[in-house]
């Protein structure tokens, strides 16, 4: 896909990994509009890159905050290129020591959030490949964790296991509308994902801008290349 003059959405771009995405993009030529819960962080982001981010405070477990931001991209934008599936958390602990409202916040955000994005985005896309071809491009953002297990992580690994589940599905339901998917199960990232989840960070991890240049690769395959998932790690997470 040619970024350029093209439209995305971000999910949880206020912050980490979503602002290197918002970024790249912009960089690219495309438009970006940005979702997160809190709008600070957002007006902050545009006011450093620019009018081509739009702010749209979101929280993507809502229904109705969702359908209302999706609205508000098609009334601007008439169209919708990419939506990157970005927002996420995790909160680790011992199953039988793990609160509930944390369980059904990782799956609420990583899954349910996921699910109203994309069902916003879909028609969109349809309707662009019956006009052109190409309907666009959905990209989810999982993690190592969606292909392996580990102690002290049930509800993460459940919430991307199921995002994994989710992304190869959907893949084989709208390809032939056009519209491509790929899941991404990145290691360990430099962000403050794991300040938040209450773990140690590897010593040596993946930096962002090179997690938001693979994204880029996939997102610029030509037409008929469709790279559904992509597996990273730190080569050297140790150091």
């Amino acid at each position: 896909m040619d970024l350029t003059d093209a439209v995305a959405v971000v999910t949880g771009a206020s912050s980490g990994l979503g602002t290197h995405f918002s970024r790249t993009l912009i960089e690219r030529g495309a438009t970006v509009y940005g979702l997160a819960r809190s709008a600070e962080p957002l007006e902050a982001l545009r006011d450093d890159v620019g009018d081509a981010f739009h702010p749209l405070p979101c929280d993507v477990r809502d229904e109705a905050q969702v359908e209302e931001a999706f609205a508000t991209v098609r009334a601007e934008s008439g169209r919708l290129d990419v939506l990157l599936n970005n927002a996420g958390l995790g909160q680790f602990g011992p199953v039988d020591d793990l609160p509930l409202e944390e369980w059904d916040v990782q799956m609420d955000t990583n899954l349910r959030g996921v699910f109203l994005c994309t069902r916003e985005a879909v028609p969109t896309m349809r309707e662009q490949n019956e006009q052109s071809g190409f309907g666009g491009h959905v990209v989810n953002i999982a993690s190592i964790a969606g292909l392996l297990g580990n102690p002290n992580l049930t509800a993460y690994n459940a919430s991307k296991f199921g995002l994994r589940g989710f992304s190869e599905a959907l893949m084989k339901e709208v390809r032939d509308d056009g519209i491509k998917v790929t899941c991404l199960y990145p290691g360990s990232i430099e962000t403050n994902f794991f300040d938040v989840a209450g773990v140690e960070m590897t010593d040596n991890p993946l930096q962002p801008e090179d997690v938001a240049a693979t994204v880029l690769h996939v997102l610029e395959s030509p037409a008929n290349h469709l790279i559904s998932e992509v597996v990273m790690r730190p080569l050297r997470p140790r150091g």
